[in-house]
């Protein structure tokens, strides 16, 4: 009877290392980052400015769907002001993009450690005024049996145009001093997906 039961165990072993284990890939937020160089078109000449958007926050569910809310809280926005109106601090917890789009897990569990991939994604940006999608190459290099290092693969921009058209965008680029950006937004990300 026992050994009926170790060659049941044998037998189980290369059926469990075949099965795909699935990984609960989420942004760690202390190591993912985005830099937006925004062009200000209202002066006497452009001025060009870099803004921080830190700690990035998603994760990418067992379906494959990645998830990235951008809160106002998130950005160097609210410290390049002087004394703030009260209703400013209400809106620092408020999401004012989220960024979906597909990416399956098992193409970042395949990678070994050093390996890198280029994965074309196409985000959509979803809030209440806009529905767009953008495709963006983004290179993947497993930097650990737990992380994977997140960049782009050619130079990625936003739609200074599309930012404008978001209500709640507007009023803090207006607060800062801008009335009318160039359509161009270039943008560097640096993030970090962790298995936990």
């Amino acid at each position: 009877m026992r050994r009926r039961a170790v060659k049941a165990l044998i037998a189980l072993i290369p059926l469990l290392l075949a099965v795909p284990v699935h990984a609960d890939w989420q942004l760690d937020p202390g190591q993912s980052q985005v830099q937006a160089s925004i062009t200000q078109l209202d002066g006497d000449a452009p001025q060009t400015h870099h803004h921080q958007v830190n700690n990035l926050q998603g994760d990418i569910s067992n379906d494959g769907t990645l998830r990235l809310p951008l809160r106002l809280s998130q950005t160097d926005l609210l410290t390049r002001f002087g004394d703030l109106p009260p209703w400013v601090g209400l809106l620092a917890n408020t999401t004012l993009v989220t960024l979906v789009a597909q990416m399956p897990p098992e193409r970042l569990d395949g990678l070994d450690i050093g390996e890198s991939m280029v994965e074309t994604l196409t985000f959509r940006v979803q809030t209440d005024l806009i529905n767009q999608e953008e495709s963006v190459p983004l290179r993947f290099t497993r930097e650990g049996l737990n992380e994977v290092r997140v960049t782009h693969a050619e130079p990625m921009a936003m739609d200074g145009r599309a930012l404008m058209a978001n209500s709640t965008v507007r009023t803090v680029l207006s607060l800062l001093g801008y009335q009318e950006i160039d359509e161009h937004v270039p943008i560097t990300l640096n993030a970090l997906l962790v298995n936990r």
